[in-house]
């Protein structure tokens, strides 16, 4: 057996997917910050206990229907409170569908958000509502002008999903302090 430590990006991507739109933008989102900068894993295959190893974390979630979670994230959602977040920073991404959807808008995301501040980490990543339409959303701050996290609709403009994502990963790197 190899005792050999691993070698870890300083970032850590966990998505949940079904219909593989939060998988194409985790991978959108790593190649835009650098592949050696960003170590991607499906939560459906790698258990979250992995982002104990990591200080700087993105985890991307779609919505779905009335405001659900993504059954990968759903059947692990009780594991979650296994890691240690205290310290660590952590943002969101979000999918979900404006026009389809409009009360229940990055629900899932807003979810997420609440349970990991809750648990100790430290948010990053906050995103502009402005230019969205919709008429409810758990993933908005208090005030309600910003997303906890970056805001794509890849079912009604994924047009703008490649110019957010670039916008958000310069974001990100001030934020972790890349």
């Amino acid at each position: 057996m190899d005792d050999r430590p691993v070698s870890r990006a300083p970032i850590a991507l966990f998505y949940g997917s079904s219909t593989c739109y939060t998988e194409m933008a985790g991978e959108k989102i790593r190649q835009t910050l650098g592949e050696s900068l960003v170590d991607i894993y499906n939560i459906a295959e790698t258990p979250i206990i992995e982002a104990s190893f990591y200080q700087l974390i993105i985890l991307g979630m779609p919505t779905w229907d009335y405001g659900e979670l993504q059954e990968d994230w759903e059947e692990i959602w009780d594991e979650i409170d296994q890691v240690d977040w205290q310290g660590k920073k952590v943002a969101h991404y979000g999918l979900g569908d404006q026009v389809g959807y409009p009360e229940w808008f990055l629900d899932a995301m807003g979810y997420l958000h609440a349970k990991l501040v809750a648990l100790g980490a430290t948010p990053c990543g906050y995103w502009s509502c402005e230019g969205y339409e919709f008429e409810a959303s758990k993933a908005l701050t208090a005030d309600n002008t910003l997303f906890v996290g970056l805001a794509l609709d890849d079912e009604n403009e994924f047009d703008l999903s490649e110019e957010r994502i670039n916008l958000w990963c310069e974001q990100l790197k001030r934020e972790f302090g890349l």
